[in-house]
């Protein structure tokens, strides 16, 4: 089952149970991936599932600082409910890799484009990126690769 699929049977399960908060997220997420669709259209195709993680995974991050600042702010109430955004949209992204699978994937793609210095760093990540879209943290896994280039 595709993302998609998989998106519009668990909108109608909370459509069903009548959980609104649950619905309401869904709802960005399909509008959000709607919206790309519609960017894309001129190019003749559509979001991917790919594409779709990396739409979620953006939606994640501005959660997370949307959180950061609710709590800086003084407002727990919303930060909570961006937390609960977070779990929900997460349920659809791919499983994130541990330490050990991220330091083999590192390691593997290194070896796999012939790295040697840091100007290999952009062919690693690049690597990575295509590999692994949306199971690392490439903020975290940039300096790890840098020092291993170095």
């Amino acid at each position: 089952m595709d993302l998609r699929d998989r998106l519009s049977t668990r909108l109608k399960e909370a459509m069903r149970d009548k959980d609104q908060k649950r619905v309401g997220t869904l709802r960005l997420i399909n509008a959000a991936i709607k919206d790309q669709d519609i960017a894309l259209r001129t190019e003749g195709r559509t979001v991917g599932d790919a594409e779709a993680a990396a739409i979620m995974a953006k939606m994640v991050k501005q959660r997370q600082e949307s959180a950061r600042a609710y709590e800086e702010g003084g407002r727990l109430e919303l930060a909570e409910e961006e937390m609960a955004e977070i779990g929900i949209i997460e349920e659809f992204l791919p499983r994130k890799l541990s330490d050990t699978e991220v330091d083999a994937a590192v390691d593997d793609a290194i070896s796999r484009t012939g790295a040697t210095s840091v100007r290999d760093m952009g062919r690693v990540m690049g690597e990575l990126k295509t590999k692994y879209p949306g199971r690392i943290d490439f903020g975290a896994v940039g300096p790890m690769v840098k020092a291993r280039l170095a």
